[in-house]
């Protein structure tokens, strides 16, 4: 039954008997109290830096003009 939905729901019953019933509360509270916002959100300005440098690396040349054959 592993890797089957029914083995899972086996073993989070399981969990829960051994660890209380709590014991998915808990796990989700550590998770969230490591949780750190990374990333551009906590800087912008960063944000800018990498994206000017992104453009200036970029490989595409500059843009043609589309021609329009009916």
């Amino acid at each position: 039954m592993a890797g089957t939905k029914a083995g899972g729901l086996k073993a989070a019953a399981t969990n829960r008997e051994k660890y209380g019933k709590e014991f998915y509360a808990r796990i989700g509270q550590k998770g969230g109290r490591l949780g750190r916002t990374g990333g551009f959100a906590a800087n912008p300005a960063l944000a800018k830096i990498a994206g000017a440098k992104g453009g200036r690396l970029s490989k595409r040349g500059p843009a043609k003009a589309k021609t329009v054959t009916e």
